[in-house]
């Protein structure tokens, strides 16, 4: 992966703007609710700058990176899943993927997003319109992926995925996804909340929660102001007596590389490299699309590709 250095070159540098960068997980009200908090912030300004985003564009694709970094809060080992979105409006879809380990990579389908008149607000329904939202689960443990799909109902991330928790797993669950930007347009705190009920939970105290999540600040603002995310939980949620877990970072993060594109062109058929090492382009520029680095290829690199795939084939 090719990442923009928008934070500074050195570690030290990426470091320190990355610190807040991390998902909480924790329990609250007598162990029948699980949740997670995460600080997203250094994340979809680097998702923002590799895949050179537009405001409308940052606000769709950040709010799928975020709910798949929460939504992936409860996976262990090599886990992993991807969230899809199929949709007949402008946006046409989006896939993000992200892992135990709080990676997250992701891309949208139609870059930039057509806009016929200037933005009143930020209702994204009708950029999305008609189509389905699916999870797909790759478990360890599992022979075969898990994979759950509903129709969208609202056109907007967070409630689309609550509704999809509550008619695919059966799973009550609450879904907050926000993003702040500054007056130039530049994202200044990024951030979302997953609440999930366990199936024991009292009626009383669902009731409670759902009116406390309702009066929640929002997220995107609380991390721009540099506040501290295990604060928002302990304040918000203090009569449930919420108790923290464990947390992790969470990153953009690509595992592609100039040998995996080489594998790609690799896997064409004979008389199609043939013909670009005949013909060009020259150089060949291969973009991964889950994070926009780009891989250029000489006309010498691609000869000598040709030259050992021969070798191989002997």
């Amino acid at each position: 992966m090719k990442k923009k250095e928008i934070f500074g070159k050195t570690l030290k540098d990426q470091y320190i703007a990355g610190a807040n960068d991390r998902l909480y997980n924790f329990i609250m009200c007598s162990d029948t609710v699980r949740g997670a908090v995460v600080n997203a912030t250094k994340m979809i300004n680097e998702m923002r700058s590799n895949h050179e985003l537009g405001i409308l564009e940052t606000l769709v694709l950040g709010h799928a990176y975020i709910a798949g970094a929460l939504i992936a809060s409860g996976l262990k080992g090599n886990d992993r899943i991807c969230l899809q979105i199929e949709c007949s409006g402008p946006i046409k879809g989006l896939t993000v993927e992200t892992n135990a380990f709080g990676e997250v990579r992701g891309y949208l389908k139609n870059i930039p997003i057509p806009v016929d008149k200037p933005l009143k607000d930020f209702n994204l329904s009708p950029f999305f319109g008609a189509g389905f939202i699916s999870l797909i689960k790759y478990l360890e443990d599992s022979k075969q992926p898990f994979k759950g799909q509903v129709e969208l109902q609202y056109g907007t991330i967070a409630k689309d995925l609550t509704y999809y928790f509550s008619k695919s797993e059966q799973i009550q669950t609450s879904v907050n996804l926000s993003i702040k930007f500054d007056s130039e347009g530049n994202v200044a705190g990024a951030g979302g909340l997953l609440l999930q009920v366990m199936p024991v939970a009292d009626d009383e105290a669902i009731r409670s929660l759902e009116e406390i999540v309702l009066e929640l600040p929002s997220i995107g603002e609380y991390f721009a102001e540099k506040k501290e995310a295990e604060n928002l939980i302990f304040k918000s949620f203090e009569t449930f007596s919420p108790k923290f877990l464990a947390n992790h970072r969470v990153e953009f993060m690509c595992h592609c590389g100039k040998e995996r594109m080489e594998n790609y062109l690799l896997l064409l058929p004979s008389a199609d490299l043939d013909d670009i090492c005949s013909n060009g382009p020259f150089p060949l520029e291969l973009r991964c699309h889950h994070c926009n680095s780009k891989y250029i290829f000489s006309e010498i690199d691609l000869r000598k590709l040709k030259k050992n795939r021969a070798g191989v084939a002997k």
